[in-house]
């Protein structure tokens, strides 16, 4: 895409990319940090966007029969200790509460008051949600229990990055428990699908859906599904994931209940999160030299309608013009929703205006000015193009064909995300080969290899070659057919994917 003027994002992506991808945060006004190191404020445009992401799964979610519930923020420290593998995984990401109170001393507050068990603010809530399944089931006929939680959770990040990586950070966990094996492992394939649909359909995004090593896997859980995003420096993302936990955390928790035959039975559960690391994966997927780039279905606005007064005298004739064609936007539907309009009336230039939605990526610009008024048309801009690439469009056909122009900017970001995913996505057949793709003056992307290596071997790489093992992929054309592993020379039942990764 074309670059815009001065106040467009520098450095670009080609330049610095992860420098680019904290500017265009701060220039799409999407969030910043707070004083709370490694935690941010998540501002009214990054919450409108997440806002839209949370209520469209919500919506698969409950298509699926689950429902939403709110669990405890602190989690006794006891329940952590009931599952050692589990704990162990969060272990050093733990912010810990010891004291119920503060005392001023020397004109200081300082804590006062120990607890006799600290507290855990949770990272996640497999232990808590068990306790409380564990009180609601009794009876195989309690059975499926479909919950999911939003909420806020903290793990202790020393590296933070705005919406990829932070302290604390937005989300939402599923939990479940079945009576049998084979219904829980349904579910966690049937979660799995949702966040690929989700990803393709709502972000734009194609995921490489695939299952975790087991040197990649959830704490406690006996497999974990994956979605693997790449984005614009060819590096992946884990953008959501699905795990069967078997009988682990039910054993702990002592989530049992009566089965068809009389006897105790302790339930298999699942878990399965999604969090605001999607807006930043999001950002890097679609965003250009000019700013965030919106996929339609997310986007918080989806039409900004830019009045042009360079006159007073025009003012009132151009702004009744303009909500005209807002009420006749808000009358169409996409996607089963009405268009979301915003008229920008504020007292500034119209470049300044522009700009401003151009690196926040709203997916339409309209202009409306006398001129317009006299020709009877707008200049429209969609923000999948060039700044400059308008179209005079009659006022009376821009509404009945805007539901097109959202789907046609929808469809063609995936489109582009696929190509540029194809194009960096090679097969390797040997180590070498693998050394040669990762060396630290090629760009990267996706490597597909035999594998069948021990979690040793992985660890071996991800410190060699700063690569990892994203998943076995699902799909049979990455998948491929038997060979043999390049670390080990075993059997390998298919290709893995390798890549770099946030």
């Amino acid at each position: 895409m074309a670059k815009g003027p001065q106040n467009a994002i520098s450095p670009t992506r080609e330049e610095d990319f992860p420098e680019w991808y904290q500017q265009v945060v701060r220039a799409a006004d999407l969030a910043e940090n707070s004083e709370v190191r490694g935690c941010m404020v998540i501002k009214p445009w990054g919450y409108g966007l997440w806002e839209q992401i949370q209520r469209q799964l919500d919506a698969m979610f409950k298509e699926t029969g689950h429902k939403n519930a709110y669990f405890p923020l602190l989690i006794p420290v006891s329940y952590l200790e009931k599952e050692a593998t589990h704990v162990e995984g969060f272990a050093t990401e733990c912010a810990v509460v010891t004291h119920h109170r503060l005392e001023l001393k020397d004109g200081k507050m300082v804590p006062s008051g120990e607890l006799t068990e600290p507290y855990v603010i949770r990272p996640t809530s497999e232990t808590i949600i068990g306790a409380a399944f564990a009180r609601w089931v009794q009876s195989h006929r309690d059975l499926p229990l479909l919950i999911n939680q939003w909420a806020n959770v903290m793990r202790w990040e020393m590296r933070p990055r705005l919406f990829l990586r932070t302290a604390e950070f937005l989300w939402q966990e599923g939990h479940t428990a079945h009576e049998t094996a084979e219904e829980a492992m349904e579910e966690t394939i049937l979660m799995h699908g949702v966040y690929e649909t989700f990803l393709r359909d709502h972000l734009a995004i194609p995921v490489v859906p695939g299952e975790k090593s087991e040197a990649e896997r959830f704490p406690g859980a006996l497999n974990t599904f994956t979605v693997e995003a790449m984005v614009q420096d060819r590096k992946a993302i884990q953008a959501g994931t699905s795990h069967f936990l078997g009988q682990n955390f039910s054993k702990a928790a002592g989530i049992e209940f009566e089965g068809r035959e009389g006897k105790r039975e302790h339930a298999w559960t699942t878990s399965w999160g999604v969090s605001t690391r999607l807006i930043g994966t999001l950002i890097m997927a679609h965003g250009d030299d000019d700013g965030v780039v919106m996929p339609p279905r997310v986007a918080p606005t989806q039409v900004v309608i830019l009045p042009v007064t360079p006159k007073p005298e025009s003012a009132d004739a151009v702004l009744a013009a303009c909500q005209k064609l807002a009420d006749e936007l808000k009358a169409q539907s996409f996607h089963g929703d009405p268009v979301r309009v915003e008229i920008d009336d504020r007292d500034l230039g119209g470049g300044v205006k522009n700009w401003e939605w151009i690196k926040k990526g709203v997916p339409v610009r309209i202009e409306i000015g006398p001129r317009d008024l006299e020709k009877g048309s707008v200049a429209l801009a969609r923000r999948d193009r060039a700044p400059k690439d308008k179209a005079f469009v009659p006022a009376t056909e821009v509404a009945a064909s805007m539901a097109e122009t959202l789907q046609s900017i929808q469809d063609g970001l995936l489109d582009r995300a696929r190509t540029f995913r194809r194009e960096n996505t090679v097969e390797i057949a040997s180590m070498d080969e693998l050394k040669s793709f990762f060396a630290e003056d090629q760009p990267g992307g996706f490597a597909l290899a035999h594998w069948a290596g021990s979690p040793e071997d992985e660890d071996t790489l991800a410190k060699d070659l700063k690569i990892t093992v994203r998943c076995f992929p699902k799909d049979p054309a990455l998948r491929g057919e038997p060979g043999t592993c390049i670390g080990t020379g075993n059997p390998a039942e298919g290709r893995v994917v390798f890549s770099r990764a946030y």
